[in-house]
């Protein structure tokens, strides 16, 4: 393999020199010498290392993704659709994931601007913390202000940048799609109160069901994950129909059906949100409201690559998408 000192010793010129002619330095080089190292790079078929050449240029060509969890499908989703996108403009992409920590996010925000990384995507729900958003604001502002640039997936509370999914409104739509199929009894197994978009997602969803005149539905709340909806499952009573605001807490709660004999749909409905890639193989197949995940990812990135300092908010709707696990009632 040809090295970047074989580049220079056959143009006669220091390391230094040729590195900053092939991996892209802001520091000025003669025609000359540039010249000379150009004729031996393709004298001995050398090819610029690409990481090297973003370390030198100030990190020009890195994104940085902060997703809650990669292990959530949902997060996966959305990373992979904004990294695809990212690779077909030529840009590098580091990823980190907080556990839904949002001091750890404030931490990523903090080293990725250290990094000097061109621009930053927060992906996931913002928490009813007005003291810990303002620290995250004021971070990301000394970003921005050193040039960096920031996209969000989640609540527009940030000034940046947003791709906000409708989730009050896709909840909404949900709840009145179950109810002309005859439910009535409701319960929201409704994830960690100071999440908000699982509080926007209960919220939508128990004002629809208010709308129609129906009992308010049980409100569960719980760890936003698989196990969460497992543990809620069993606490919703006598409910036809229960609505996880989340598709991962869903096969939870379909888990837990399974192993107490209690059979979806004949015994209980059960509906989730998001439409996560892992559905397609579940049965029996999960009623939930479908967010184009990836498109979402792909999304965020074409933002915070764009040439502007006015913040734009993106709405994407959610569809209700209604399968084998949720039956008609007579």
């Amino acid at each position: 393999m040809v090295t970047l000192e074989d580049v220079a010793k056959q143009a006669g010129v220091s390391l230094a020199t040729a590195s900053r002619v092939l991996n892209g330095s802001t520091r000025q080089v003669g025609a000359a010498l540039r010249a000379r190292v150009e004729r031996a790079a393709d004298e001995l078929g050398y090819r610029a290392n690409i990481a090297a050449q973003t370390l030198a240029r100030g990190a020009s060509n890195v994104i940085g993704i902060v997703v809650h969890d990669l292990t959530d499908p949902y997060f996966a989703a959305l990373a992979d659709g904004a990294m695809r996108a990212a690779e077909g403009e030529g840009m590098l992409v580091m990823v980190g994931t907080t556990h839904r920590d949002p001091e750890q996010e404030i931490a990523y925000v903090s080293t990725l601007s250290a990094q000097r990384v061109r621009a930053v995507l927060l992906v996931g729900s913002r928490v009813a913390d007005p003291g810990v958003t303002g620290r995250l604001r004021d971070e990301l502002a000394k970003y921005r202000e050193s040039g960096g640039r920031v996209a969000c997936v989640g609540q527009d509370l940030l000034g940046v940048d947003t791709v906000a999914p409708a989730n009050r409104a896709g909840a909404g739509a949900l709840a009145r799609a179950l109810a002309g199929l005859g439910h009535r009894r409701f319960a929201v197994l409704a994830g960690p109160e100071h999440l908000m978009t699982a509080a926007d997602r209960c919220a939508g969803f128990c004002a629809a069901v208010e709308e129609l005149g129906l009992p308010a539905p049980r409100v569960v709340h719980g760890p936003f994950d698989r196990d969460g909806g497992h543990a809620a499952a069993r606490e919703v009573g006598d409910a036809t129909c229960v609505f996880a605001v989340n598709d991962v807490m869903a096969v939870g709660a379909l888990a837990a059906y399974r192993e107490g004999g209690v059979r979806v749909p004949e015994d209980v409905s059960v509906a989730g949100f998001d439409d996560i890639v892992t559905l397609r193989d579940h049965v029996p197949a999960l009623t939930t409201v479908r967010l184009p995940l990836k498109d979402m990812g792909a999304r965020a990135l074409e933002l915070a690559l764009r040439e502007s300092d006015t913040p734009v908010v993106e709405q994407v709707e959610g569809e209700v998408v209604l399968r084998e696990s949720v039956r008609r009632l007579s």
